[in-house]
């Protein structure tokens, strides 16, 4: 399945339960482990293992299983691992605290590219 494919259905998944905030990332230039990072919150920590749960579910169902869920005891963040698409599902304030948008978005060294 196409990057493209994986990143349509988790977002989907995500939506169907309600999550906040989807931002999906092109991190392919930045990474050679996935091409795309998807970002959601939820509202409590249940919601956020629900959210994680359906993203799993829906892959599960159409035969082509998440590599990995990691998180879901605690509930704060689940990261939901797809190959080629990672999906991390947060309460708001971790989400705040790690900044991965941040992280994924800030070109590397934090300098200028001008010489």
């Amino acid at each position: 399945m196409k990057s493209a494919d994986l990143t349509e259905i988790a977002v989907s998944a995500l939506e169907e339960l309600k999550a906040r905030q989807i931002v999906t990332l092109d991190v392919s230039p930045l990474s050679n482990v996935m091409d795309t990072l998807i970002i959601a919150s939820g509202t409590s920590s249940r919601h956020v293992k629900s959210l994680a749960d359906n993203v799993a579910m829906q892959f599960k169902k159409l035969g082509s299983p998440a590599l990995g869920v990691e998180g879901a005891d605690v509930g704060d963040w689940v990261l939901v691992d797809l190959g080629d698409v990672v999906v991390h599902v947060m309460l708001p304030e971790a989400r705040d605290f790690y900044d991965l948008e941040g992280l994924w978005t800030t070109p590397l060294g934090g300098g200028s590219s001008e010489e």
